[in-house]
């Protein structure tokens, strides 16, 4: 599942399988992204507990389906199959239009998202890729871009942290070798009015 040594579900004790616990899917069936933390499971809870804050509250104003392709655009500008495949899902079944689904993703995988996402979508994709090729060559002006573009600054506040945070999940992945196998795609926190409640469904 990684290159580091993982405790599976059935092994685990105590906070690990309490937190376990908290963010299975069925089947007991545990993202392997967070078996990545088992031996460290205070960093489980600091991921979970940013993920769910950033990605799934009742708090964000920005559809939660855009949120989801803001963080698959960042994953394929890391190449980062493993988001890309289980945010892409997530997406898809948020856009509830498979051939539109499959027409972002396109956009986003070869980076020329116009005319298929709208303006203002546009500029949080381009804010997004230079957030992550080049975070040291942001300024002001790149939020005054979203700003022009029709975006609130608690909204962009809303897509910083989305993309920082699939940065973070990204890096975490790659670095530690996780991968799809065993994982139920597209599986995620959906109760968004609960940021609690971490189960994946």
């Amino acid at each position: 599942m990684t290159w580091i040594a993982t405790i599976p579900y059935e092994k685990a004790r105590g906070k690990l399988l309490r937190l376990y616990n908290r963010v299975k899917g069925p089947d007991n069936n545990v993202d392997n992204i967070m078996l990545a933390h088992s031996l460290r499971p205070h960093s489980m809870e600091g991921h979970m507990t940013m993920y769910k804050n950033v990605l799934h509250h009742a708090g964000n104003n920005i559809p939660k389906w855009f949120l989801e392709a803001l963080g698959v655009f960042t994953s394929f500008n890391n190449r980062c199959d493993y988001c890309v495949e289980h945010h892409y899902s997530g997406m898809a079944r948020l856009v509830d239009n498979a051939s539109r689904a499959q027409l972002l993703r396109e956009a986003m995988e070869t980076g020329q998202h116009a005319g298929v996402f709208d303006a203002q979508q546009c500029a949080a994709l381009d804010y997004a890729r230079k957030l992550t090729f080049a975070p040291g060559d942001m300024s002001e002006a790149d939020v005054q871009q979203l700003r022009e573009a029709g975006w609130e600054d608690g909204e962009i506040l809303e897509i910083n942290q989305v993309v920082a945070y699939f940065n973070f999940a990204n890096r975490t992945v790659l670095g530690l070798g996780v991968y799809t196998r065993g994982d139920i795609i597209g599986l995620s926190p959906n109760n968004s009015a609960d940021p609690d409640n971490w189960n994946h469904a």
